[in-house]
């Protein structure tokens, strides 16, 4: 079985940002390949009746990596599914209902990427998956055989940005009319024909993979969800931590964070108080991006953006 390697993004800043606590609980929403989840456990007192980790993920091959690197380890618990459901998952554990911080680290993982199998990547010919639960739901070779032209232009430059999706569209349905497009090479090779120009450094393919992936996997509801449930259950003083890699996801976390910190909205020239205005976080520094050296080391962390807020009430 091949082995595929994973270098986690932002792993002491966004730790560092947690500020663990020795008895705290704490939610690792993308476990991934346990990069984040191991340095919370190494914050944790070396004691019994320490820190809490629940740790998430809807792909089963990174719960095989939990279950191996944390089986036995006491009050750890691995919970299959969306961190859209995380407010689910604490009260499965049986713990408390209320976390000290919550950690996503969103999109998608090094091995997902690099395993052919998957069929995330345009670089390597697989089947047309990108289901990161490859268990449930449709994979993107049976939506793209069903979607209809205004969707696809729709999901193109909605979640792609993409400028060219009528053209890429209009190629992707008269080349399934010939053969079904089931290889991510294939599909690589039928947009690269439908863009007329290229971005340096980019592949023409990148955007319509990025899209149809965030649509089987419903990416962006499942963060809208999160970020709400993650509100709910946290502590008060407790921290969410979120890191984005692509604009789509970032502005969904800034909005949220920024309307959850201004609270009610009333007129500018009314004297309320600020301890009125029922604001539920407070930001917490400036948005942080990955060092020179890590970009260098990992390339993949050259678009991470976190952000840090703290929960009032």
């Amino acid at each position: 079985m091949e082995i595929f390697a994973h270098e986690t993004v932002l792993l002491n800043e966004a730790v560092d940002a947690l500020q663990i606590k020795p008895e705290g609980v704490y939610v690792d929403g993308t476990y991934g390949r346990g990069g984040h989840s191991q340095m919370i456990l190494q914050k944790f007192e070396p004691r019994p009746k320490s820190g809490y980790l629940l740790a998430i993920d809807k792909d089963p091959s990174a719960l095989d990596d939990a279950k191996q690197r944390f089986s036995g380890l006491e009050h750890t618990y691995i919970y299959r599914g969306s961190f859209a459901e995380v407010d689910q998952a604490l009260a499965e554990t049986g713990w408390q209902r209320s976390a000290d911080g919550i950690l996503l680290d969103l999109g998608v993982s090094s091995p997902q990427l690099d395993d052919a199998e998957r069929g995330f990547s345009f670089r390597r010919d697989g089947p047309l998956d990108m289901r990161m639960d490859p268990e449930h739901g449709i994979s993107a070779a049976q939506w793209l055989a069903k979607v209809d032209e205004q969707e696809l232009i729709t999901i193109l430059k909605e979640y792609g940005e993409e400028r060219f999706a009528k053209r890429i569209t209009r190629a992707i349905l008269r080349e399934r009319e010939i053969q079904a497009i089931t290889t991510t090479q294939r599909l690589a090779a039928i947009v690269a024909q439908a863009v007329p120009t290229r971005e340096q450094g980019k592949n023409p393919a990148t955007r319509t993979f990025q899209a149809i992936r965030i649509e089987i996997n419903h990416e962006l509801d499942d963060l809208r969800a999160g970020l709400k449930a993650s509100l709910e259950i946290l502590a008060t003083g407790g921290r969410l931590v979120v890191i984005s890699f692509h604009s789509l996801e970032d502005r969904i976390v800034k909005r949220f964070m920024r309307e959850q910190s201004q609270g009610d909205q009333y007129p500018h020239d009314l004297p309320i108080r600020h301890v009125e205005i029922n604001a539920h976080l407070k930001l917490v520094g400036k948005p942080v991006k990955a060092s020179k050296e890590e970009v260098q080391q990992n390339p993949r962390s050259r678009s991470a953006i976190m952000r840090v807020a703290e929960k009032l009430t």
